[in-house]
C-alpha cells in the first residue's frame, strides 16, 4: 500500500525530492547543480497527483533548498544548468552568479553576527560578585592586666617647708602615685619633672615622701 502521509515540513520535501530526482536534486556532500530556470513549473507538473506535498510546500521547500550554502556555492558563471532528470540545459549567467555570490556573503554573515550574539565573548559576561560567606565572630575575651599594688607604707605626705629641690617624691595622680623629682619650690605650689618628662605644679598635700 502506497504512503500517503502528507509532509510536515521543508526538510521531508527535500528529502523525498532527493530520493524522487537524484539526478538534480543532491544532498550531504554530494555538490548541488544550478537548477533549470522554471524547476518549480515542471515540478508542479510532475508531482501534481501526489497528495503528499502541495503546491505551496513545495515552493517553499524549492525556495530553502535554493538559498542553502551548499546550492549558492554552486551557481557559478557557465555551469550548466539540469532539469529533473539531469540534462544539462543553458550555462548560468554572469547576472545570475554575481547574485549567488552576493546572496551567500549575506547569508554568511548573518549566520555568523547571531551566532555572536546567542554565544557572546566570555570577557563579555557579567562578572558574578563573590558570594558572601558568614563567618561567625569571636568574642575577644579582655584580659585586664592587673597592675602590681605598691607599697606605700614606708611613704608618707609631704611637708612644704620640708621639701627641697631634686628630691626624690612620688606625686599622687589619679589612682597610682607617679615618680618624680622636685624641680622648683615655690610659696604655695611645687613644681615637680615626673619620670616621663612631664613636668606639673602641685600642693604639697598631693605629694608623698
Amino acid at each position: 500500500m502506497e504512503n500517503t502521509e502528507k509532509f510536515t515540513n521543508n526538510k521531508q520535501i527535500i528529502t523525498f525530492l532527493t530520493e524522487q530526482f537524484p539526478l538534480c536534486f543532491t544532498a550531504g556532500s554530494t555538490p548541488a547543480k544550478p537548477l533549470k530556470i522554471g524547476i518549480f513549473q515542471e515540478l508542479a507538473s510532475r508531482l501534481e497527483g501526489d497528495e503528499r506535498v502541495s503546491k505551496t510546500q513545495l515552493r517553499g521547500a524549492l525556495r530553502q533548498y535554493t538559498l542553502s550554502w551548499r546550492y549558492l556555492h554552486s551557481v557559478k558563471q557557465s555551469i550548466k544548468r539540469v532539469d529533473l532528470d539531469g540534462n544539462e540545459g543553458d550555462e548560468v549567467s554572469e547576472e545570475h552568479a554575481e547574485h549567488a555570490l552576493k546572496t551567500l556573503k549575506e547569508s554568511k554573515e548573518k549566520a555568523f553576527a547571531n551566532k555572536k550574539k546567542v554565544a557572546p565573548d566570555a570577557t563579555d559576561k557579567p562578572k558574578r560578585a563573590p558570594k558572601k560567606v558568614n563567618i561567625p565572630s569571636r568574642t575577644k575575651k579582655s584580659f585586664t592586666k592587673k597592675e602590681p599594688v605598691e607599697d606605700l607604707s614606708n611613704f608618707k605626705e609631704a611637708v612644704h617647708a620640708e621639701l627641697k629641690p631634686s628630691q626624690a617624691v612620688k606625686v599622687i595622680l589619679g589612682k597610682s602615685p607617679v615618680s618624680g623629682v622636685i624641680v622648683e619650690i615655690m610659696k604655695d605650689d611645687v613644681q615637680v619633672q615626673l619620670d616621663s618628662g612631664m613636668t606639673v605644679k602641685v600642693k604639697a598635700k598631693h605629694l608623698i615622701v
